[in-house]
């Protein structure tokens, strides 16, 4: 039987990102097939040094995970022939992708005004922390600084505490998120057009899109939205609740859910209560009045046991979980959300797997992570003697 081709092969990524953000872009394209080439400096990129590691090898397993399913380089683009190997790299690819700050490209000479002249068809794909057209674009940025100026970081914790970082990297990934899609929307348009373009993300601008309801509370009525914890300002109940063994989250979001919700926990006379009759009253009378009442019910029971009775009536509702616990849910397993990969040093690896899932044309992790520079003679077209040399110049 022959094996479909994959939804992007045949596709050519130049991968000059390093960290979180640009890595994560081009490991959802290298995991649909596209020919990922990661370019490093030639002491390696600075996530190569982010833990855990693998005790045997030393390998960093933050790198291993968002570097997958790609080939790996080193280049110096500081000297004249290693820019000018890189040029001739990029003349037929489709892609380049980069998240360095904002001016350090045009210093570089890999600007995208500078390679569309190589190469008027690539789409270049920049992910950085404010983007290219704003007066703080020289600023580096990581995520917790993303999360702070874009809005995310005041609204999340307790109202009566400092504010919290949401724990993930969530500026990174779904900036990632959005450089991928932004890469295949450019490509859509490549193909009716034959025009390359440029697509800019920033990560501030990606958490400010993710804060919902904050923004039109504000721009509607003047709200400046507050931390609230666990509690949706718009929905009630909406909330975590402890129990006998741990935590639970309940998401009652609409006036069915309500009803159901209330015959479920034996308390029917709330339909009743003229505080609660509708979502916005539940939302008003939550903290004085309904919470109390919910909480004085759910810690009666295990999550378990929380979890079969909403299950039954048709409610949101989880256990909260560790990692462990994540790791090893039917679910996981079942969406293949943990995959092995066999690193060349440190071993069998194993990730978080493919998310979108596609029928016909899937993605996968077909092969680890490179070692610092390991493809260097495939992709450049050197003998080993050649390699060695080019390392004595400090260009590979």
């Amino acid at each position: 039987m022959t094996q479909k081709k994959k939804a992007l092969e045949g596709l050519k990524v130049i991968d000059l990102t390093s960290a979180l953000s640009g890595p994560f872009c081009t490991m959802i394209l290298a995991d649909y097939g596209a020919d990922v080439i990661k370019i490093e400096p030639v002491h390696g990129e600075q996530c190569r040094t982010w833990g855990p590691f693998d005790e045997k090898s030393g390998e960093s397993g933050f790198f291993c995970y968002v570097n997958r399913n790609k080939k790996g380089c080193t280049l110096n683009l500081k000297s004249e022939k290693g820019l000018q190997m890189f040029y001739d790299l990029v003349k037929d690819a489709d892609f380049l992708c980069e998240n360095y700050k904002g001016g350090v490209t045009k210093k570089l000479k890999i600007d995208y005004e500078t390679i569309k002249k190589i190469n008027p068809r690539i789409i270049y794909v920049s992910g950085s922390g404010f983007g290219s057209n704003s007066p703080i674009s020289h600023r580096p940025c990581y995520d917790i600084v993303a999360q702070a100026m874009g809005g995310m970081l005041y609204l999340t914790g307790f109202k009566d505490q400092p504010p919290v970082k949401v724990g993930p990297s969530v500026a990174d990934h779904v900036s990632g998120i959005y450089q991928a899609l932004g890469a295949l929307v450019a490509l859509h348009h490549r193909d009716r057009t034959g025009e390359g373009q440029l697509v800019d993300v920033a990560m501030f601008d990606t958490i400010f899109s993710l804060l919902e309801a904050a923004i039109p509370y504000y721009t509607m009525n003047g709200v400046i939205s507050e931390r609230n914890g666990n509690i949706d300002p718009s929905i009630a109940p909406f909330d975590v609740y402890p129990c006998k063994d741990g935590y639970v989250a309940l998401g009652v979001g609409n006036d069915r859910l309500w009803t159901n919700f209330c015959h479920t926990i034996g308390k029917p006379e709330l339909l009743e209560d003229e505080k609660f009759k509708t979502n916005d009253l539940r939302v008003k009378n939550y903290k004085s009045d309904l919470q109390k009442i919910i909480r004085d019910w759910v810690k009666n029971y295990t999550k378990k046991e929380l979890e079969i009775m909403m299950d039954k009536a048709g409610i949101p509702c989880g256990p909260v979980m560790n990692i462990k616990e994540a790791i090893e849910h039917p679910h996981t397993k079942a969406r293949e959300m943990i995959v092995h990969v066999n690193h060349p040093t440190a071993g069998d690896l194993a990730f978080q797997g493919v998310v979108a899932k596609l029928s016909a044309t899937p993605g996968e992790v077909t092969f680890a992570s490179p070692l610092l520079g390991q493809d260097n003679c495939e992709v450049f077209h050197l003998t080993k003697e050649e390699e060695a040399k080019l390392k004595e110049e400090g260009v590979l």
